[in-house]
């Protein structure tokens, strides 16, 4: 795992920071299809199983991090780009995938950043939430955490799925 350490660091960020993350959303639409209380548990819990090691890698670089607003913004940074990367087409994302992107942020992405449990993990998920509502188009998107979200399921949220 590389850390950013400095401005020069930030060139090496391409084989560094957060490398495959982008891997989280590869099975973004089973994961989100019928999304019922149940499967979300479950899904929450292979996915923590499977790419935890991302939010831990955040967690690490803030903890050994001395500037620690510089830190949460380099991994917001950071995060974005290998989306951004993975997932523009001809220059930009295609509005339903970015949807679908911003729905998974919200039920997976961001209360898995706050499960790790570290105290730096709500200046983590603020600098991501950030850049990614600055960064993509008609994504200025919010988050809770996995209890609030998952308390607000019946057998089925909002009765639409």
């Amino acid at each position: 795992m590389g850390f950013i350490n400095s401005g020069e660091d930030k060139e090496r960020m391409g084989g560094g920071m957060l490398e495959g993350v982008e891997k989280i959303f590869e099975e973004m639409q089973a994961m989100m299809k019928k999304l019922k209380k149940a499967s979300y548990e479950k899904n929450m819990a292979e996915f923590r199983e499977k790419h935890g090691h991302y939010f831990k890698e955040m967690m690490d670089y803030m903890e050994q991090a001395e500037d620690k607003e510089k830190a949460a913004k380099d991994i917001g940074t950071a995060f974005a780009d290998r989306v951004e990367q993975a997932y523009t087409q001809k220059g930009k994302i295609n509005g339903r995938v970015q949807a679908d992107l911003n729905f998974f942020m919200i039920y997976y992405t961001f209360p898995a950043i706050l499960m790790t449990g570290s105290s730096y993990a709500k200046a983590v998920a603020d600098a991501v939430c950030g850049e990614w509502g600055g960064r993509f188009k008609n994504s200025k998107i919010g988050y809770a955490d996995y209890d609030t979200i998952y308390s607000g399921f019946r057998e089925k949220i909002l009765g639409i799925f």
